[in-house]
């Protein structure tokens, strides 16, 4: 069994590998449904999707009729202006058929334009909070990508008291010494205030490049399942952390089944022979 941790301060035991559902985006009913059914036999209960995701909360709306209560629901708004975030989450909640979501994250939040708007008086937070008043949602979290976005997630922090953050984090990510120490000073404040941390893109390989896309990850994952596991391992031995699985169906049994068998971190050796061997490559740069 995957292990179950405090989802910072919200009071739910999360497992540690996260169901990223922009799986679902482009897949059918019924391969939706088998990922499902894996994931309650597996015991992640934990679903994070987005408004963006294609079909994803669709996909995810059939599974709630009956299976709501064993799930820890978050999704996500892209959109910066109070009015448009608000009919996203509304939006939202119709699509799952729901009448409340776990979390909202603003998605994507590292342009500073974006993100003055976003935090401002007119912006999408106040439909968070709005939300949650209502009792439409119960926590606010923020996400990003990017070299800067560990900055920026830190500056979030210190306007607006975020349940959760989530950003790229891999070793192979971490060797930019710049983004490491970023995430370092990202991750003493959550630490502090248990804020929640989810971490994305553990199993890349690299950008795709001038190859021909063979899943539907942006990025090119990692395949072997020896591989996988040491990208798995590797975060899950930062305490604390979560991490969101990729966005295709193909690889979450090979995540879970890495996941489930997570006793401690690789050690540098073991990641240097990896990053040599398949020529990783930051997806950032």
């Amino acid at each position: 069994m995957i292990a179950r941790i405090p989802f910072g301060a919200t009071g739910h035991e999360s497992s540690r590998v996260i169901f990223g559902a922009a799986a679902l985006g482009d897949v059918s009913q019924a391969e939706a449904d088998g990922a499902l059914e894996l994931l309650l036999e597996q015991g992640i209960n934990h679903i994070d999707t987005a408004a963006s995701y294609g079909e994803s909360e669709l996909r995810l709306a059939p599974w709630f009729r009956e299976h709501r209560d064993r799930f820890f629901l978050a999704t996500k708004t892209g959109e910066r202006s109070y009015a448009a975030a608000r009919e996203e989450i509304l939006r939202s909640l119709d699509r799952m058929a729901v009448d409340q979501v776990d979390l909202i994250q603003l998605h994507c939040l590292v342009h500073p334009a974006e993100w003055e708007l976003a935090l401002s008086e007119e912006g999408a937070l106040r439909a968070a909070i709005e939300a949650r008043e209502e009792g439409l949602v119960r926590f606010i979290g923020v996400t990003g990508h990017g070299l800067t976005v560990a900055e920026m997630h830190r500056r979030s922090l210190e306007r607006f008291p975020f349940d959760s953050v989530l950003f790229p984090y891999s070793h192979v990510i971490m060797q930019d010494a710049q983004y490491a120490a970023d995430v370092g000073l990202l991750l003493a404040p959550c630490r502090e205030r248990n804020v929640a941390v989810q971490t994305i893109k553990g199993i890349a390989r690299g950008p795709w490049g001038s190859k021909e896309p063979s899943a539907a990850t942006w990025y090119e994952p990692l395949v072997m399942q020896t591989q996988i596991d040491l990208a798995v391992h590797w975060v899950l031995g930062e305490p604390g952390v979560f991490l969101n699985s990729p966005g295709d169906l193909e690889f979450l049994p090979r995540v879970l089944d890495a996941a489930e068998r997570f006793a401690s971190r690789p050690g540098d050796t073991e990641m240097a022979e990896l990053a040599r061997d398949q020529r990783l490559s930051s997806l950032f740069v």
